[in-house]
């Protein structure tokens, strides 16, 4: 029965949306109204209400959407959902100022000469408006009202034209500042969460581990990471538009003929064309930059966004005299604001101690300067038109559209689960051949099709949260979050064009001309959703395309994970198997040094450190081998254990689910309690399922064939190898380059300890001469003020020594002078032995040191340079099957 509520609710829903209900109605109505009938229809024929639930009341699921829409409705003070309303303020209020208008007249001018000219610049022009307003329906009226008629007098093909339209204004779907990026980046950060847990559970059941090694995790997203993942894809997808048109030009030149420029291209031309395209430009450098390059977060650069759209649609709109007054103002305090960042420390809690107070001043005198010319671009905007008030109104409808389908859509999904829509969903795709990408392509058909139907939201908020949780937890093409989002963006943005109810084909139909047929416009988009789903399968095939710009900020940036983070490992052995044998020659060359080099200069504990590194050293290469032979000997057992490997692994999936079938009807079966007739028929009838669920558990695993036990010992066997070598290559290795690195530091603080003596001896002197508490108070400031010397360990003890003579309970004149004269000789030693080190082993220590940072003590950096983070960033970007590992 379950099932049948399944269907009822899933129809509902898309009767509702079909028939042209409110989509912020139809979700949480068609939710309610069918756990209502289930609740009412179990009361009806079992007498418990709660008969028909997979699990719990149906209060209790009622009380489960509510609490989603408490948690939705508090989320929206999220960085990741507070960016809504940011940039579709920004992206009314350049629409508003006419933008657009000019961007199109101008790169008319620019490629109507060439084939198909008119057609590239609404493509370029599109790729423009979708970084600046990302608003489809207001992209593709302005260029329906704009560039089509111009195509219409050129003679431009009706298809070629509404489709150039059509495509061009969805682009804004993919490239950022987007918000359907927004929106999954929100929904996948929730996705990643469920996916860890169960990815978790599957490594539990297939090795008996308690816990999962943090490499194997699944990668997260945020809304910064999909703008910079989606924007390769989106300029991909603009090219091929470009070569498209182009192309058909040159095939049937009547279809696209070129358009000669009107006018010369004189310094009037370029200076319309320069005051059209810089500022978009430059808008589109300062928000999306600002993310990229790691200097603001999505919220911040929405602000941004918003203010310069803001001072843009001051001058635009404003024909008097002092048109650019206040754009001039921001701009030159903008970089104003800037040198006094290079030159000062604008940190206001590190004034005091950086000195910076005439810069932290002079900057905040820059902002006030900067917010007076803000307000006064809003000021004109507010007066001229009433355009400020018009897009406020605006921006908080589209906003509040937005939230409340989320919030609608909390309350669907909640409904979706109340019924076993989840487990059915993972049972139905865990059940599909081809592994991963034989479920990654159902889920990407299923997309599509429900494109012809359903808008982007609905897609985003509704199949996002079912889906994404059973790809992003297959460890067999183990991909990124990011990956995922763009490719369902790109999937998504199908949906505007596919009719029946492709909306952006009705933005079209409601300002073309009568004489443009729709049927022309239908065979227009054919196409270019053709070169869609072409981008789609292209950046499915590369996965870099997407996921390295996300890896390189990340990693260039000033909060770059370390190199011993995790999910970095695999690349930096990669860079260790690379890079260590060049050094081989070099590195044993300057351990020789080392050797032949009179180490008993040192103290013992010193010499014995040195000793067990240098040996580590030796050892390391042979140790390498011993790691390269095991990862080898792996590669060779796959292609005969993976095969095998798959098979029982998609046999343990389905006992895995009918295991969990079996726990959900056990769950069910507590529905039907008391002896009337109907519970003890429904108890009855869920026996029998469950019986049935064991027998096919029981098939299931009678399934396994008999050699899985043997290859899956032989094979964990060559991995218990390969961790053992990676262990006795890692460790003592980077113990001995800590050594190295250590101990150079160490003697190289010769001359400080020199420097010590005498306010050492001088301490000592005066002791059972001065006040006892006083002089502790001067020893121990001494202790604070070395502790930061490499090696002074001991040093301070002697000081600690000292003052617990002057005082406290165990204080004694004979103790502190014993500790004082104790002192003296250690800070004597302490400089003796590191003054002699400096002559012969201080060089070959820091060349050692120098020499194996990035191989041997790569692990122990706080970040990697910026040669190995590129080559780390282009490494992660590739999905890597851990499958064999669970």
């Amino acid at each position: 029965m379950e099932v049948v509520f399944l269907f009822i609710l899933v129809a509902m829903m898309m009767f509702t949306l079909g028939i042209g209900f409110p989509v912020a109605f139809a979700l949480p109505g068609s939710a309610i109204v069918t756990i209502g009938l289930a609740a009412g229809t179990g009361w009806l024929f079992t007498g418990d209400a709660s008969s028909f639930f997979m699990h719990g009341t149906a209060v209790e699921w009622l009380s489960a959407g509510v609490t989603n829409f408490r948690g939705i409705y508090w989320e929206a003070e999220r960085d990741t959902l507070i960016a809504i309303p940011l940039f579709v303020f920004m992206g009314i209020m350049l629409q508003r100022s006419r933008i657009a208008e000019e961007l199109l007249v101008t790169m008319a001018k620019l490629f109507g000469g060439l084939p198909g000219g008119l057609g590239i610049s609404v493509v370029v022009v599109g790729a423009l408006l979708a970084a600046t307003t990302g608003i489809v329906g207001a992209t593709v009226v302005a260029m329906g009202l704009i560039s089509l008629p111009a195509m219409m007098r050129n003679n431009y093909s009706q298809p070629l034209a509404t489709g150039s339209v059509l495509a061009s204004g969805t682009l804004g779907q993919i490239i950022p500042p987007s918000i359907v990026l927004i929106i999954l980046a929100d929904q996948l950060s929730s996705a990643v969460d469920q996916a860890a847990q169960l990815r978790s559970a599957e490594y539990r059941e297939a090795t008996g581990a308690f816990s999962m090694p943090s490499e194997l995790g699944v990668t997260s997203t945020s809304a910064g990471d999909m703008f910079m993942g989606a924007l390769f894809p989106g300029l991909l997808l603009v090219g091929m538009y470009i070569v498209f048109i182009l192309i058909f030009a040159l095939i049937s030149p009547k279809s696209a003929p070129s358009v000669p420029i009107e006018g010369r291209m004189d310094r009037r031309f370029w200076f319309d064309v320069f005051f059209a395209t810089v500022p978009p430009l430059l808008l589109i450098v300062l928000v999306l930059g600002s993310i990229i390059t790691g200097v603001a977060t999505v919220t911040q650069a929405g602000a941004v966004g918003a203010a310069g759209a803001t001072v843009m649609a001051g001058y635009k709109i404003h024909e008097g005299r002092g048109r650019f007054v206040p754009a001039i103002i921001v701009l030159a305090m903008l970089v104003v604001i800037y040198l006094l960042s290079v030159s000062f420390n604008l940190n206001i809690r590190q004034m005091d101690r950086s000195g910076a107070a005439l810069g932290v001043a002079l900057a905040a005198l820059a902002v006030i300067v900067l917010l007076a010319a803000l307000g006064w671009s809003a000021w004109r905007t507010l007066k001229i038109d009433n355009t400020l008030r018009a897009v406020m109104i605006e921006t908080a409808k589209t906003s509040s559209l937005v939230f409340i389908i989320l919030l609608g859509a909390a309350m669907l999904i909640s409904a979706f689960r109340a019924f076993g829509g989840e487990h059915m969903v993972r049972d139905f795709l865990g059940s599909m051949p081809g592994g991963f990408w034989g479920q990654f392509i159902i889920v990407m058909i299923v997309i599509f099709l429900l494109g012809f139907f359903l808008d982007f939201i609905e897609i985003a908020i509704v199949v996002v949260p079912i889906v994404a949780p059973i790809l992003l937890m297959n460890p067999e093409a183990n991909i990124t979050a990011v990956w995922l989002g763009v490719m369902i963006g790109l999937n998504i943005q199908t949906s505007f064009l596919t009719p029946p109810f492709g909306f952006a084909l009705f933005y079209l139909r409601g300002v073309a001309d009568r004489t443009v047929k729709t049927l022309n416009m239908y065979k227009g988009v054919i196409p270019f959703i053709a070169l869609q789903l072409g981008a789609l399968v292209v950046v499915g095939y590369n996965p870099p395309l997407v996921n390295y710009l996300p890896a390189r900020v990340q990693l260039l940036s000033e909060n770059a994970p370390p190199p011993r983070n995790p999910r970095l490992q695999h690349c930096v052995e990669e860079l260790l198997i690379r890079d260590l044998p060049a050094q081989e020659s070099t590195v044993r060359g300057l351990l020789a040094t080392l050797e032949g080099a009179d180490r008993s200069i040192l103290p013992p504990a010193q010499e014995r450190e040195l000793d067990t590194a240098i040996a580590a050293y030796e050892a390391s290469f042979a140790q390498l081998d011993a790691f390269v032979a095991a990862m080898d000997a792996i590669e060779d057992a796959t292609p005969s254990y993976q095969p095998l490997h798959r098979e029982v692994a998609d046999i343990r999936r389905e006992m895995l689910g009918h295991t969990q079938r079996i726990d959900r009807l056990q769950a069910q079966m507590r529905n039907f309690r008391g002896d009337a007739p109907v519970a003890v028929a429904g108890r009855e009838r869920i026996e029998a399922q469950i019986a049935a669920a064991e027998a096919d558990r029981a098939a299931a695993e009678a399934q396994i064939p008999e050699r899985w036990e043997q290859a899956q010992r032989d094979f964990q066997a060559l991995v218990q190898v390969e961790m053992t070598a990676r262990n006795d290559l890692r460790r003592p290795t980077e113990q001995a380059y800590l050594t190295f690195r250590e101990m150079a530091q160490t003697i190289a603080a010769a001359e400080a300890f020199a420097d010590l003596r005498p306010r050492v001896e001088a301490l000592a002197a005066e002791v059972n001469i001065s006040d006892n508490s006083e002089l502790a108070s001067r020893v121990q400031a001494l202790e604070g003020e070395i502790a930061a010397l490499p090696g002074s360990a001991d040093l301070r003890s002697a000081l600690s020594d000292i003052r617990d003579g002057l005082t406290g309970r165990r204080a004694s004149a004979e103790a502190a002078a014993d500790a004082a004269e104790a002192a003296v000789e250690q800070v004597h030693a302490d400089t003796e032995w590191r003054r002699a080190a400096s002559a012969t082993l201080l060089t070959p220590l820091r060349a050692i040191e120098e020499e194996t940072r990035f191989t041997l003590g790569m692990r122990e950096q706080p970040r990697l340079e910026r040669e190995h983070a590129l080559e780390v960033a282009r490494c992660v970007s590739v999905h890597r099957d851990v499958s064999l590992r669970f």
